[in-house]
């Protein structure tokens, strides 16, 4: 049972204000369990919503002292009261937190403070439980075994309002499916970025390579083609050419307007699209690089192209801003058939049980379901244990730099270290990543 729960203003990796809750159990033995909250900067208008205090004298208005109120002051009384069993009863916290709140989108207690106590209940309802939290994860999600080690997406070029260059496309990301391990696919991802630093300097300079938010090199490209011809060369040069394969995510909810695409908005002219031109953009940066997963490429609301690219789309096409790890907009987008995939961001839905619901909807449609950090991180790894209890076979974590980001790939290797150890059957995913819920 829980014993006490606090809450604190800490930071994310932008420096912005973000939620830390500590929960502390009066089982015996007792312990405290954290969790810290992350956040984006491009987030969909139909996301859960992250309370902020809007004092505009402090941090900028993006404080969350409200958010640390309403944990200790509503919710924590509330769940103590309730004495819910942290080892079987987290779907029933999450229920009775969307219950307390009494909004459709959490606007009333933040969906920031309910996630981190959400995570924080799993977390401790694992240690209860005597089990990994990845464990305890896929006994919630009624995933099978053995376990599947993903696949990292290492976004390693940033461009949108993730840097400071004029490249309208946010995520540029490689992902090592010829490897045999997560250890491999770290050591060629670490490997390949080193070197693409290197052809960053040689083409533009030292000065050119400075990192975006997640870590992923920000150099004066405009176009992705530029893009993915500076990675191709670094790829080549550490000779894995074949074994990484490539990944976009061009956040373009973030360069819609009045109907089209200005993918120019971050530079002084600008080039506007229209969704059949920047459906044929796609289709030619397709057919020209081995890509073979494409996130958000429109905006969240432009469903109809959407349902027109899915119809020939030959890879994997994933809903973010789209879906916003929502059932609601899951099955909306598959009666409209506007892809194949969903990207799970566990603090755009607000509590660890939803976001599983989800991914169990994608995998029930056939779908894939791609795990994913926020531009605004922490330090807390809880998203490698969700990918592997849930088996979702990729996700990404930013560039194999940075703490926030590195912390997340350091404990998947420590997963699957720990499986090998024990003698625990643990496939990588591989090519397979698409559907590795289904692998036996």
């Amino acid at each position: 049972m829980i014993r006490a729960i606090k809450a604190a203003q800490r930071l994310d990796s932008r420096g912005n204000p973000t939620v830390q809750v500590d929960l502390t159990t009066d089982n015996r033995p007792s312990g405290t369990f954290r969790a810290l909250v992350p956040s984006g900067a491009s987030t969909g208008q139909h996301e859960a919503v992250e309370l902020r205090d809007g004092n505009a004298s402090v941090f900028g208005g993006k404080g969350v002292e409200r958010a640390v109120r309403n944990v200790e002051e509503v919710i924590a009384p509330a769940l103590i009261k309730k004495g819910f069993n942290l080892e079987t009863d987290l779907k029933k916290i999450d229920a009775f937190m969307k219950e307390l709140d009494g909004t459709k989108n959490k606007g009333n207690l933040g969906a920031n403070a309910m996630l981190g106590v959400s995570m924080a209940c799993a977390r401790a309802g694992a240690s209860l439980a005597g089990i990994p939290l990845y464990e305890f994860l896929r006994r919630e999600s009624g995933a099978k075994k053995p376990y599947v080690m993903p696949v990292p997406f290492f976004n390693v070029l940033n461009g949108g309002v993730h840097s400071g260059n004029t490249m309208a496309f946010q995520e540029i990301m490689l992902a090592p499916v010829g490897a045999q391990s997560v250890a491999e696919a770290v050591r060629m991802g670490s490997e390949v970025y080193q070197q693409l630093k290197k052809v960053i300097t040689r083409k533009f300079g030292s000065s050119a390579t400075g990192i975006g938010d997640e870590g992923g090199f920000a150099p004066p490209i405009s176009q992705p083609h530029e893009a993915f011809d500076l990675l191709v060369t670094a790829v080549e040069e550490c000779g894995y050419t074949n074994k990484i394969k490539y990944a976009m995510d061009p956040a373009s909810s973030e360069f819609f307007k009045n109907g089209n695409y200005d993918i120019g908005f971050k530079g002084k002219t600008p080039d506007v699209q229209s969704p059949k031109q920047l459906q044929n953009l796609y289709n030619h940066l397709i057919d020209k690089y081995p890509i073979i997963l494409l996130e958000d490429p429109f905006a969240e609301d432009d469903w109809e192209t959407w349902t027109e690219f899915n119809k020939n789309c030959k890879i994997e096409l994933v809903g973010d801003d789209l879906l916003v790890t929502n059932t609601e907009r899951v099955q909306e987008a598959s009666e409209k058939k506007a892809c194949n995939s969903m990207l799970l961001k566990v603090n755009q839905i607000g509590t660890v049980t939803e976001a599983i619901a989800a991914a169990n909807m994608a995998f029930g449609l056939g779908w894939g379901v791609f795990v994913s950090h926020r531009s605004g991180e922490t330090t807390d790894d809880f998203i490698a244990d969700i990918t592997v209890g849930l088996r979702t076979g990729h996700l990404k974590s930013g560039s194999p730099c940075r703490g926030e980001r590195v912390v997340k790939y350091n404990r998947l290797m420590d997963i699957e270290a720990e499986l090998i150890a024990a003698g625990e059957p643990c496939i990588y995913a591989g090519h397979q990543f698409r559907t590795a819920h289904v692998i036996k």
